[in-house]
């Protein structure tokens, strides 16, 4: 995939909007994010058909945007509506099966430790997300901080594989993940809860 597609990667779900989901999404897709992933989890969840309509309508507005739409960890959904890919954890389908059943999309994984980004790397992934790089509020189940360290650890392993940085990620912090050598920065609350979604992108694309 092309690394500037990450520079400034939003991922969303109605639980983590204050405001209406799409109107959220459609605000964000004219400020200028790069790529979008729902991410539908946590309580009070859109689940079964209700999510696969929600889905199809942020697939649409993605579309009329040209913005790449990925769905977090439910690849039978990625599958069924033709999402331009799919973002998976370590606890998710093997990325072998993955990789075999999105040919000519993208694959995104999630990677905490060296060891992980080797297999993602090895499993023809198309980019991983280095994280959490600082502490967050938006996963209740997230690990502890990987740091900036690791982050530059993993671009001096691999110097021309797409990383992009998630976890705790704003406006006032953004740049040092990007001097540490990711991509681009994946942000949620920073956006959605954001009054000011064309400063708040703006702010984080500056540096790049």
């Amino acid at each position: 995939m092309n690394r500037n597609d990450l520079a400034c990667y939003f991922i969303m779900g109605t639980q983590n909007c204050i405001e209406e989901p799409l109107h959220v999404l459609e605000d964000a897709l004219k400020a200028g994010i790069t790529i979008f992933q729902l991410r539908e989890k946590g309580e009070g969840a859109l689940t079964g058909k209700v999510l696969e309509q929600f889905a199809r309508k942020c697939q649409e507005l993605c579309k009329s945007y040209n913005v790449p739409f990925i769905v977090n960890d439910d690849v039978e959904l990625a599958l069924k509506i033709q999402a331009d890919g799919v973002h998976v954890g370590q606890e998710d389908v093997s990325l072998t099966d993955i990789r075999e059943n999105f040919i000519g999309r993208i694959v995104g994984v999630s990677v905490h430790t060296v060891e992980e980004l080797d297999q993602a790397v090895k499993g023809r992934a198309d980019y991983v997300g280095i994280g959490a790089i600082y502490e967050t509020q938006s996963k209740s189940d997230a690990k502890a901080p990987a740091g900036l360290a690791f982050l530059q650890h993993a671009r001096s392993l691999y110097r021309d594989f797409p990383l992009v940085a998630i976890g705790g990620i704003t406006t006032k912090n953004a740049h040092e993940t990007l001097k540490a050598g990711a991509d681009g920065v994946a942000i949620i609350s920073e956006i959605c809860q954001s009054q000011d979604r064309y400063e708040t992108v703006r702010a984080c694309k500056v540096h790049i």
